[in-house]
């Protein structure tokens, strides 16, 4: 059948027409589901607690057939103390950890959190379980103009953390101290020790992590340093929802008695060198 050229504009009107009503025409919102944030009575009576911690040589790992980790086993101490199921899931985004927090997908970051004034402005700190602190990854260069020797230095490099680190509150802080700019690159997909392996392997020159992370990885790369501080040594503990009080001052007096045992000092000499 030949088409008339009065026809194909009919068509073309007609198609243009049913485009614009399917862009235009009112979509059914998908449901959003309410945010709940559990507290520890609920905890108690789901017989479940939720962590989530990040997948590291210090607090979560697989290890032949079975997982350890000192993060991983403080939690399981805890849940066994309370009567509870500890489920434990490993993050590596902080930001991820943070998110699932506050949608109430996780009842505890069971990871180090600096107990500092713009971290308790968003979350519930824990007393201090660990003190780290955040030092900077580099390779020892031959160049004095690369070899990252004091702070000052570090105007106009790029330091590479994980998305959402708390290191980067740190280095905002120290730009202000030496009065120039120090640029961040956040990494997304990878922790801080396929970081330490990143700059190992001279994908990029610079990064901040914790310093407990930083030692366990350094017998593996000889050819890194970590003598440079970014950051004074700092008090860490877990991070809970605002709308969590009782969980806190459960965890808060749980870990204040059990800090105090045998079994935690045999727990903490496990994992930290130091």
């Amino acid at each position: 059948m030949k088409l008339t050229t009065a026809k194909i504009v009919k068509y073309l009107a007609i198609a243009v027409i049913a485009v614009l009503l399917s862009t235009l025409w009112p979509r059914k919102k998908k449901a959003v589901l309410p945010i709940h944030i559990r507290d520890y009575y609920e905890i108690v009576s789901s017989d479940t607690l939720n962590a989530v911690t990040e997948y590291n040589s210090i607090s979560f790992y697989a290890d032949s057939d079975s997982i350890s980790g000192f993060h991983y086993e403080l939690v399981k101490a805890y849940a066994r103390d309370k009567g509870l199921t500890a489920v434990i899931t490993p993050e590596m985004s902080f930001e991820k950890r943070v998110q699932g927090l506050n949608k109430g997908k996780y009842d505890i970051i069971a990871y180090g959190i600096p107990i500092t004034n713009e971290w308790k402005d968003s979350l519930l700190l824990t007393v201090p379980i660990t003190q780290s602190k955040q030092i900077l990854v580099q390779r020892k260069f031959e160049s004095d103009t690369t070899y990252i020797k004091s702070q000052i230095q570090l105007a106009d490099k790029i330091l590479h953390v994980e998305k959402g680190s708390p290191s980067i509150l740190r280095i905002h802080n120290l730009e202000e101290e030496i009065a120039d700019t120090i640029y961040i690159q956040e990494i997304d997909k990878y922790g801080p020790e396929q970081i330490i392996s990143m700059v190992a392997h001279g994908d990029i020159d610079y990064a901040v992590v914790d310093e407990s992370i930083a030692q366990a990885s350094i017998d593996s790369f000889p050819q890194l340093d970590i003598t440079t501080g970014i950051s004074f040594t700092q008090l860490y503990g877990w991070g809970i929802n605002k709308h969590s009080p009782i969980l806190l001052d459960s965890l808060n007096n749980w870990l204040t008695n059990f800090m105090q045992t045998k079994e935690y000092l045999k727990l903490k000499s496990k994992y930290f060198k130091n």
